[in-house]
């Protein structure tokens, strides 16, 4: 703030992501401008003649899912904290180049978006433009269901997302399968948006299968503490929360088989999907680990670093990187497990999965393994591979027989 030298400043210090008003000439803090829980996610705009800010928070309107971005407004002395998002939706905010206007699109993944045109002061100006979806839900599409469960600890809400077949027989038993991502820097649901697909996660569900995202402890957008869970513990990837969650929801539907449990992921999800099937041998019998970064030293050092810590020496002759890699786990492993790597993978080098499928060896054990060439990371969504993790889901979880080399994307003649 050039006419007053004061500077807004971003600290979690006292567990939430919150701003500060700093003096630049002493360096001194003059006061706290956001208090209590939620975190400010992004400043959009600061007026100095009226001392006001108006900025994107989450996690600051109880009863809502805390991952909902929503808009406020307040002025820098703390007072007059006003949502100027009202509606019980995630928000996204698109500020007019004037600076008097923005445009706000919000929605849940059940429920399309609505698009409005707001002041400064929250007032709605007119409706822009409200989806209409009728012709997706005449397909016999189904939104995922939203889901609370109790993390590791039994007290800590987490949030996800519920996959389930569209002719859901309820006096059945489904197979459950986890599409995980760990974090540290995102979770497994993604944005709270309305989206007609989130990759393939209700196609799968479609097979046969409940499909469950969550956002364990140790992921963002809630506060500090709980982004630091497993700090320094890498291998943890929010494996006892996952756990926890699957157990809960099975005790809630009876017609998720929680002893037919399996888990899939990509890069940091492949890395937790192997780590599952080494740590949780008997829970979970079939597992996808496709692009795992499983040994933090063979990957980014600002990686590791940033959520290890900085790799230390113990008295063993070992170091404090080695108990969160996966390779030294692989003597565990129990049910059925597909390893996966792009040959020119440019962020996760292959030979992250070779240190494993070379330790499963050591230990006798049997496994599949697909290696793609020429492809870099993000195989994750070619038809092929797709195709293979279905059919390894459904021959070793659901125990049928898939049909041989379907091809995605091709309608086969009508033989009748």
């Amino acid at each position: 703030l050039p006419a007053t030298n004061e500077v807004i400043w971003f600290s979690e210090r006292d567990d939430w992501g919150q701003l500060y008003l700093y003096d630049l000439t002493t360096g001194q803090l003059k006061s706290k401008i956001t208090s209590g829980e939620g975190n400010v996610a992004q400043l959009r705009r600061v007026d100095e003649t009226s001392r006001t800010i108006w900025f994107v928070g989450n996690g600051k309107e109880r009863g809502r899912d805390p991952y909902f971005r929503q808009f406020y407004k307040i002025r820098i002395d703390g007072t007059g904290l006003t949502l100027l998002t009202p509606e019980d939706a995630d928000h996204e905010i698109a500020l007019a180049p004037s600076g008097q206007y923005f445009v706000d699109t919000y929605s849940k993944p059940d429920t399309p978006p609505v698009t409005v045109l707001r002041d400064l002061d929250g007032k709605t100006i007119v409706t822009l433009e409200t989806a209409d979806v009728s012709r997706l839900r005449a397909t016999g599409w189904k939104p995922p269901m939203s889901i609370t469960v109790k993390a590791r600890d039994g007290k800590t809400d987490l949030y996800g997302l519920l996959y389930l077949p569209t002719n859901l027989d309820r006096g059945k038993k489904y197979p459950i399968v986890n599409h995980i991502y760990p974090g540290p820097q995102t979770g497994s649901v993604g944005g709270r948006g309305f989206s007609p697909a989130r990759g393939d996660a209700q196609a799968l569900a479609e097979l046969g299968f409940v499909v469950v995202e969550i956002d364990g402890m140790g992921t963002p957008w809630r506060s500090k503490s709980f982004h630091d869970a497993y700090y320094g513990k890498m291998g943890d990837n929010t494996l006892p929360d996952q756990v926890a969650g699957m157990k809960e929801l099975a005790q809630h539907y009876p017609w998720i088989d929680i002893n037919r449990a399996g888990i899939y992921g990509h890069s940091g999800g492949g890395f937790a999907a192997a780590d599952a099937m080494f740590r949780y041998p008997d829970f979970f019998k079939v597992g996808i680990s496709e692009a795992g970064n499983h040994d933090q030293r063979e990957y980014e050092d600002d990686w590791g670093e940033r959520y290890q810590g900085l790799l230390a020496r113990t008295p063993d002759a070992s170091d404090s990187y080695a108990p969160e890699a996966n390779q030294l786990l692989a003597k565990n492993l129990k049910g059925k497990l597909l390893l996966a790597h792009g040959t020119m993978d440019d962020n996760v080098p292959p030979y992250n999965t070779l240190l494993v499928v070379n330790e499963l060896i050591k230990a006798n054990k049997d496994f599949d393994l697909i290696l793609l060439p020429n492809r870099t990371h993000g195989f994750g969504n070619e038809a092929y591979m797709v195709r293979r993790r279905w059919d390894y889901f459904v021959k070793y979880l659901l125990g049928a027989e898939p049909p041989r080399e379907y091809e995605i994307g091709r309608l086969r003649p009508n033989t009748r």
